[in-house]
């Protein structure tokens, strides 16, 4: 039996919670109650501690650049109702949904962790990209600064870190990133998906303003860190038409390189984009829900090896087209700098001590 349609949440990307393929049980609203029963009364987030053994993930998708990465916070505030790690919490027990956005992991032991790594003998220097699943300068990051202490562990032995986020928050930090920069171990990239702030509102309900975002290219250029944008994912019959703006607005703010996606829609992540599109842009809705399968062999969902981000017919390869006219227009000459893995030290700054 269809479920009543509750009001619509602000603030939120997901408009609900998905059941948990995990999970025999899961709550469904009494069929007999008034479909305003519920206020719809602002979701508090709850944190809750994780303690790993092992902290760093070997990406083995062939497809993916980097080979090591770190997610300190599991869920994410930002809320982005696109996110393709919204699945990866079912694993937790919770909902890809608004779970997602509201009940967040916190990886205490991180930096201790990472440290640990350092000091093995087995540890060859390599870049680790913070993020990758969800943002490390999410709005717990403000409270647990867990992302600025294990960035402080990458200076103590010069291992090289890449980084990719949305939020501004990532300058407070830049008196560490510019020492990083100093020594060729740090990329940046700020994901720019939408100048249309309206847009951005619903979309990406707790990330910070385009503006804000360029804004972070720009402080971060001026003090010496390299930094690309990435314009992703690219939602076809709704954000599509933007990309040579995204592109050039970032370039001018001093952006070196730009890469993308196109949106995919995995697991819940269908079920959770296709509620909130209806109810964001009815209009709209069916094209773009039909562009986004016509990008994936009919499906919304898309798994396999190399098409699975980019993805395959006219309107992937027009968005390839217009994404690299723009990239040759308006980055031409630019690129990120080599990471100097010759700078990592297991014994961290105490060898200066001798």
């Amino acid at each position: 039996m269809d479920q009543p349609e509750l009001p619509y949440r602000k603030g939120r990307g997901a408009q609900k919670n998905t059941a948990n393929p995990n999970q025999t049980l899961h709550y469904e609203p009494d069929e007999g109650m008034d479909p305003g029963y519920e206020e719809m009364p602002a979701l508090q987030t709850k944190f809750y501690t994780e303690t790993p053994v092992k902290i760093i993930s070997k990406v083995r998708s062939p497809d993916v650049p980097m080979m090591k990465s770190i997610n300190p916070y599991q869920g994410c505030e930002h809320g982005c109702i696109y996110c393709y790690a919204r699945n990866s919490h079912e694993f937790w027990g919770f909902s890809a949904g608004l779970d997602f956005e509201s009940k967040i992991m916190v990886k205490k032991n991180a930096p201790q962790l990472l440290e640990k790594e350092f000091l093995s003998p087995k540890w060859l220097p390599a870049s680790i990209a913070l993020s990758g699943n969800t943002d490390c300068y999410q709005p717990a990051e403000r409270r647990f600064e867990l992302t600025r202490r294990m960035l402080e562990v990458c200076l103590k032995y010069r291992n090289p870190v890449a980084i990719i986020t949305k939020n501004a928050l990532i300058l407070r930090d830049i008196d560490l990133l510019t020492e990083l920069a100093r020594l060729s171990l740090v990329h940046v990239y700020i994901t720019l998906t939408t100048l249309n702030e309206d847009l951005r509102r619903m979309m990406e309900p707790r990330t910070v303003t385009a503006r804000q975002r360029l804004n972070v290219i720009r402080q971060l250029t001026e003090a010496g860190v390299p930094t690309g944008v990435m314009t992703a994912p690219i939602i076809p019959g709704l954000t599509d038409h933007e990309i040579p703006q995204l592109i050039e607005t970032a370039a001018e703010a001093g952006a070196l390189d730009a890469g993308y996606t196109v949106v995919r829609l995995n697991g819940a992540v269908a079920e959770l984009f296709e509620d909130w599109i209806w109810k964001t842009f009815p209009e709209r809705a069916e094209k773009v829900l039909n562009q986004i399968k016509a990008c994936h062999g009919g499906q919304l969902n898309d798994s396999r090896w190399g098409l699975r981000m980019i993805g395959e017919g006219p309107i992937a390869e027009y968005i390839r087209g217009l994404h690299t006219v723009a990239r040759k227009k308006y980055l031409r000459g630019r690129g990120f700098p080599r990471y100097d893995l010759s700078q990592f030290r297991r014994e961290g700054l105490q060898m200066k001590l001798f």
